[in-house]
């Protein structure tokens, strides 16, 4: 959903001034595409630093889950944002690729007609079993068929990076951050947080879940909900092991739409509809990848709607778990810690949620799961578009 408007915007260009509310990834990367066009840029956080999405995910810059076209484009584009902040900032970044698994040979149907619909656009291959143990060691041999192998993905340890990040923009740009600082209200050119208040050529909303706070009438209007995911986190790894690649296995192909370049995909879907039924029901599909210090990030879980349960269900770790086992081998399986993540998610099909609700303000919300990939490239497509640079 975008009601974006180009002639009704009073960007002023180089020198103007912006407001960018909401600290994580989308706010970030507003504020990175701001800054390096001349704008002094100022950052508003309701709490001390980013707590929500931006770094309860796997660290994941996942261009080959996007469809081939403009999305693609857009992740390809984030990724070497990412490289460059990441080189800058000295922010740990590992750009291991991704290895999908097949262990029937529906499963490696699907990677055969992915690779071949996707050979000429994307850095991806398929491999033999054999290949794909000499990838990862981490990877099951018992019944492995295949894999898709992308060289293209990208971790980062999000929980780290985010606030780097957030350090760099105000080393580099002279970004400047108020922590603990709510805003409640926008009168443009004024936000208003408490009886204090400040004022911008532009400002922008990038509140992430935390949608009802402003314009609450907006999104009530829009298609847009929130989902909560479970995720878990292995201790690190002895004697320095690594998995090399992250690790998906087949629901993931039905998870991701860049797999329905597939012919045979939605086959593959309906005999997991009867195999895997209880995982679809709670939107599983099972990732793995490893951070700077070996520690592994496994999940995720999709439940949909505006209030969740603050409560984790325990079947639902032990489901992911259970399939990891399928085409994983750890060196150590201990848990370390699970917790849950909710984000912003457009039900309309629409891959971002972009309104100027006035002239000067713009809302951008509703990447869904695509957050880490594709933020840096939204922002400098819309920021680009609005005032060149």
């Amino acid at each position: 959903m975008n009601q974006s408007s180009s002639k009704n915007s009073p960007f002023r260009g180089a020198g103007g001034s912006a407001i960018v509310i909401g600290a994580g990834i989308v706010g970030l990367a507003t504020a990175r595409a701001l800054a390096i066009r001349g704008y002094k840029v100022t950052i508003f956080d309701r709490n001390e630093k980013a707590i929500g999405a931006s770094i309860r995910n796997f660290g994941m810059i996942w261009p080959i889950g996007q469809a081939t076209g403009p999305l693609y484009e857009r992740a390809m584009l984030s990724r070497s944002i990412w490289k460059e902040v990441c080189t800058e900032a000295k922010i740990w970044h590992d750009e291991v690729g991704s290895l999908h698994l097949a262990y029937s040979r529906d499963e490696l149907e699907v990677i055969t007609e992915y690779t071949e619909a996707n050979r000429q656009y994307r850095d991806c291959s398929q491999l033999t079993s054999r290949q794909a143990l000499q990838k990862s060691p981490a990877v099951n041999a018992n019944g492995l068929k295949g894999a898709l192998w992308s060289s293209e993905e990208m971790i980062v340890e999000p929980r780290v990076a985010i606030g780097q990040i957030a350090k760099y923009l105000a080393e580099k740009y002279d970004v400047e951050f108020y922590w603990n600082t709510a805003i409640s209200q926008i009168n443009y050119p004024k936000v208003t947080s408490g009886n204090s208040s400040w004022e911008a050529d532009e400002i922008f909303v990038c509140s992430g879940a935390d949608f009802e706070t402003l314009y609450p009438e907006l999104f009530k209007q829009a298609d847009i909900t929130k989902c909560k995911l479970q995720m878990m986190r292995l201790v690190s790894q002895p004697d320095g092991w690594r998995i090399g690649p992250a690790l998906c296995g087949g629901l993931s192909m039905i998870h991701y739409p860049g797999f329905q370049a597939a012919p045979s995909l939605p086959a593959l879907r309906k005999r997991y509809e009867e195999q895997y039924a209880n995982y679809l029901e709670w939107g599983i599909h099972v990732m793995v990848s490893q951070n700077g210090g070996g520690e592994l990030t496994i999940g995720d879980s999709h439940e949909y709607g505006l209030v969740h349960d603050p409560f984790d269900k325990g079947f639902i770790n032990n489901l992911i778990t259970a399939y990891l086992y399928t085409f994983a081998n750890f060196k150590d399986w201990k848990l370390l810690q699970s917790w849950h993540g909710i984000y912003p998610k457009m039900t309309s099909g629409e891959t971002e949620l972009i309104i100027e609700p006035t002239p000067g303000v713009t809302i951008i919300n509703g990447l869904g799961g695509n957050g880490m990939t594709l933020s840096f490239g939204l922002c400098e497509e819309y920021i680009l578009k609005k005032v060149g640079g």
